[in-house]
């Protein structure tokens, strides 16, 4: 094998190694997708994500909350729904739910705290959207047109614009961090 092949396969490798280390490493290890685990929320990021200590030890997790879609904190209502999840789960123990890992490495699961979901409740407090999955409605369309219909925050009659999907808002503006 010639030197330049030889240093082609290094190269190789230790990208490998590097793109196994960000996705599978050690601070995934102690947040497997597929399992239940317990931890304490230390930061809420916006409406939809928060970071989580597990309870056992080791590094916080960054948690996506799966089946809603809150604002963006660029975007307005973004910092409303935030602070209610803050309000909400800040410094509280949780059971995580991991469902997978999203494409920026957040784990994605189902948080409850005291046996109600987290998720759920954001909706139903109007601080976040159920997740639509293409066509298909989310889990918690119920709860969605209960909090449109009482006109319970991002849905609030008082606000001078409709509110606008984060995904929509996300096409047309951007993300909020670049």
């Amino acid at each position: 094998m010639s030197l330049a092949i030889r240093d082609e396969v290094k190269a190789l490798a230790a990208l490998a190694l590097a793109v196994w280390l960000a996705c599978c490493g050690p601070a995934r290890a102690s947040a497997p997708a597929q399992a239940m685990w317990v931890g304490v929320v230390t930061y809420v990021v916006d409406g939809d994500t928060v970071w989580v200590r597990p309870a056992d030890g080791g590094k916080p997790v960054s948690v996506r909350v799966d089946g809603i879609d809150a604002p963006e904190i660029c975007q307005p209502g973004g910092g409303i729904s935030r602070d209610a999840l803050k309000r909400r789960a800040l410094g509280q123990r949780i059971a995580v739910f991991g469902r997978r890992h999203d494409d920026y490495g957040r784990l994605l699961a189902r948080l409850e705290l005291n046996g109600d979901d987290l998720g759920q409740w954001m909706v139903s407090q109007g601080q976040a959207w159920s997740y639509q999955y293409g066509r298909r409605a989310g889990p918690y369309a119920l709860q969605q047109s209960r909090a449109k219909a009482a006109g319970l925050g991002l849905f609030s009659p008082s606000d001078a614009m409709p509110p606008v999907y984060p995904r929509a808002f996300r096409k047309q503006h951007g993300p909020c961090h670049a």
